[in-house]
């Protein structure tokens, strides 16, 4: 599993690493000091888990939940016992006290191993209709038969309808990755579209059902052969 850190305090960091050392699917690929970090960080790389401190200075653990886009899964650890119903109203998967033991850690982790399970198992017998994007402060539901592409956007992704668009904070990768692959579509670095609203092609680039145009990538020509087909 993919983890990342988040906490202000070193020695935090510390214990959490002392911890997982234990614990061979666990794989530490960044550690945040703060939540704007922790933002940067997931904005250009994906992870299956995210040990999470509350009290961090100009935006709080849970702030920073609010307008994380996609989260993967989170164990919140704080200090204060007071948090943690707000936190399982965010749907984190555990909740640890500091100071952390191993024998704790070592259940949130079980926790975290069974609900990837579970999860995985409902998406190989569920076909997605959906998906979920946190636009400004408020999780929208987007119909996926109705987008018509994701646009990269410095940071951001641009997840087109008809002629406007949602501006969520993630990464085309992470839908790259997600979305059933007979469905949608990459055919250029930044932009992913929906087949099933291409309507025409040339040499340059795809027209999609909005009338808006996108340019093929060279090194996405191939997945555009069969495109109208």
């Amino acid at each position: 599993m993919k983890t990342l850190l988040i906490d202000d305090e070193p020695l935090a960091h510390e214990v959490l690493l002392h911890h997982s050392r234990e614990h061979a699917d666990v794989e530490i690929v960044g550690q945040c000091f703060n939540a704007a970090e922790a933002l940067a960080f997931l904005a250009n790389q994906q992870v299956d888990l995210i040990f999470l401190d509350i009290n961090m200075p100009v935006l709080s653990g849970l702030e920073m939940l609010k307008v994380l886009a996609n989260s993967p899964q989170v164990v919140l650890c704080t200090a204060y016992q007071e948090h943690a119903l707000a936190g399982f109203e965010l749907d984190v998967t555990d909740y640890l006290l500091k100071p952390v033991s191993a024998e704790r850690f070592a259940l949130a982790l079980d926790k975290v191993r069974r609900r990837a399970n579970e999860e995985g198992q409902s998406t190989q017998t569920t076909v997605a209709s959906h998906i979920v994007i946190r636009v400004d402060r408020e999780d929208r539901k987007i119909e996926l038969e109705k987008v018509q592409c994701f646009e990269a956007y410095g940071n951001y992704v641009k997840v087109w309808l008809d002629d406007n668009c949602w501006l969520t904070a993630a990464t085309l990768k992470h839908f790259v990755e997600s979305l059933p692959e007979d469905r949608f579509v990459q055919v250029h670095k930044s932009v992913l579209v929906n087949k099933a609203m291409v309507v025409a092609k040339d040499n340059e680039g795809l027209t999609l059902q909005s009338g808006k145009r996108v340019k093929i990538g060279k090194a996405f020509r191939q997945n555009c052969l069969a495109m109208l087909t």
